[in-house]
């Protein structure tokens, strides 16, 4: 069986540390069980081009797969899977069905060669933990070709929409800030925004190099589950006008940035990537 390490959660502390033993007569602390990956495939590098199922499922530190997730309104609910080559070319985003049994699975046709990260970000409906991520990797057959991290631009044309970052924003680590974006149809119209997974707009952001991640949503006015936590400090994307997005952005470190923007309009997803710069 195959077992990928929960990034993030605290060990246990007492005296000696987290885990191993001491001569000191203090009580001997056993290693803090974790959260992880069981079973997940494909396990070989895949072919581009041709739908893979991705599957796994999530065992809880007492090894049992975890089947219960949290339901209703908003974004923060079940399981997000998100998958983005390394050099932030290429990124997939799905929300898979959960089995009776815990298994996710999804299928999914990879673009791209090259090497992959893989964040599952779960939403349990019991425990005291909001959220947690699991991390993996996976590879993609064939010659890989990293590109560089393009440099800042403030419109990104996506299938006719223009998507344009209006100010050149100035973003600090663990501050929450917002950016405002607008979206116009070919037509130079407002677009209108229909919810999609759960959300009007998804800004999904990996640091270049490391790959930290973190991810926020744009609701409707009014809407619940919404917000955004890291640390002490909170966002809540709004959109109250068409066109028109507040997205939140609260990253944890410092460094480049891509931002993914995704949206639904007219039945169409439309990604959106721009480069952001947070100092610390």
């Amino acid at each position: 069986m195959k077992r990928l390490a929960l990034l993030g959660l605290a060990c246990a502390v007492v005296v000696a540390g987290c885990g191993g033993s001491s001569n000191s007569g203090f009580p001997t602390i056993q290693a803090a069980r974790t959260y992880g990956l069981a079973e997940f495939t494909p396990g070989q590098p895949v072919a581009a081009g041709k739908p893979v199922r991705v599957s796994f499922q999530i065992r809880l530190p007492d090894g049992k797969p975890l089947t219960s997730y949290r339901h209703g309104p908003g974004p923060h609910t079940g399981v997000h899977l998100i998958i983005v080559r390394r050099d932030l070319d290429t990124i997939i985003h799905r929300h898979p069905p959960i089995a009776a049994d815990g298994t996710i699975a999804e299928s999914i046709t990879f673009p791209e060669p090259g090497p992959y990260r893989v964040v599952v970000d779960a939403y349990p409906s019991t425990g005291q933990q909001r959220n947690f991520q699991l991390f993996g990797s996976l590879r993609v057959k064939g010659a890989y070709a990293p590109q560089p991290l393009p440099a800042y631009r403030s419109t990104v044309t996506v299938d006719g929409y223009r998507v344009t970052l209006h100010g050149r924003p100035t973003l600090h680590a663990i501050q929450a800030n917002f950016l405002t974006i607008t979206v116009t149809d070919p037509s130079g119209k407002p677009a209108r925004f229909t919810p999609w997974y759960g959300a009007l707009a998804h800004a999904i952001f990996f640091r270049s190099g490391s790959l930290d991640y973190f991810h926020t949503h744009v609701c409707a006015r009014g809407a619940a589950g919404c917000t955004s936590v890291l640390g002490a400090a909170k966002v809540t994307g709004s959109s109250s006008t068409p066109g028109k997005l507040s997205v939140g952005v609260l990253v944890p470190a410092a460094g480049r940035w891509r931002l993914f923007l995704q949206c639904r309009v007219n039945g169409h997803v439309l990604t959106a990537p721009f480069t952001l710069t947070v100092k610390p």
